[in-house]
């Protein structure tokens, strides 16, 4: 049985040990998923929103009967601050599409990226962003989807739009829309001063203070997270690693104590490079390890 009181920990996509076993169809994602225990899963759709309502139905029923709450990735090419106002207006169109897909799913939440900063200042940028959001939040409740929930992500590169202070300021738009924390993209757009070495719990209180702050509502305690380690350049995000991958951050173990301690319910779900499933289940190990306050 699901707990109400505990996160929900689950991948991004699927593992390559569900390849390996031959796995295929929506009862496998299922099963595969609930075997190491965890009760969420997001959907890329990274390259497109190309599953069919039957798939999507079918990919609900079967998690929904062992308790795995889904969401959806939208695409990566989603620019909300975009130069070109009809780059904009389709990013509009493929989050309506990632909405239908999830409200087939039988789910809600849906994670998108924000954009680049490109050729304009992170202001500029900003300001059509908040522009992009607010028509989208009125497309998504014209469309039917209003109980959808819209999250924009924290990102990895420095010339993306997508720090903290960003996507809060996004979230602002409406009261609907949650924060996706991808702490791996936050520690690589830090160059790995944030949410390091001994530093590592205060840099995680600080953020999760910080959202108390901003949101000031349910959204800080049950807001959306991604998880991994990531390898960086100057530039800020190179690659997602595995937890097997140590010589890169963030370190996990002091992020799940915090939610422990604190009584946050987030739902978290894990983007480590092949092996979401075996270190989504080393998140949630953690968590129940971690003390209780």
């Amino acid at each position: 049985m699901v707990r109400n009181d505990a996160p929900r920990f689950g991948t991004a996509g699927l593992s390559d040990s569900f390849r390996a076993g031959g796995g295929k169809t929506p009862e496998d994602i299922a099963a595969f998923t609930a075997s190491f225990g965890l009760t969420a899963f997001e959907y890329q759709c990274g390259r497109g929103v190309r599953i069919s309502d039957a798939r999507a139905a079918a990919l609900g029923a079967a998690c929904a009967g062992r308790g795995i709450a889904l969401s959806v990735h939208a695409p990566y090419y989603i620019s909300m601050s975009s130069l070109e106002e009809d780059k904009r207006l389709h990013s509009i169109d493929y989050l309506l599409q990632s909405c239908a897909a999830v409200r087939a799913m039988g789910g809600r939440r849906v994670i998108f990226h924000p954009g680049s900063c490109g050729r304009q200042s992170r202001e500029n940028a900003l300001d059509k962003a908040l522009d992009t959001m607010r028509r989208a939040v009125a497309a998504v409740d014209a469309a039917g989807f209003g109980d959808c929930i819209l999250c924009p992500e924290t990102m990895g590169k420095v010339n993306q739009l997508g720090t903290l202070e960003e996507v809060l300021a996004l979230c602002a738009v409406d009261p609907r829309i949650t924060p996706c924390i991808d702490f791996g993209h936050l520690y690589a757009r830090s160059q790995g001063s944030e949410f390091a070495g001994a530093a590592a719990a205060g840099d995680y209180a600080a953020l999760l203070a910080l959202l108390d702050r901003a949101l000031g509502d349910e959204r800080a305690r049950t807001f959306h997270v991604h998880f991994s380690r990531i390898a960086y350049t100057q530039g800020g995000e190179k690659c997602h690693l595995t937890f097997a991958d140590t010589a890169y951050g963030p370190p996990h173990q002091p992020l799940m104590a915090l939610f422990k301690a604190r009584g946050l319910c987030p739902i978290v779900i894990c983007e480590s490079a092949g092996t979401q499933a075996e270190d989504a289940a080393a998140l949630a190990a953690a968590w129940a390890a971690a003390p209780q306050a």
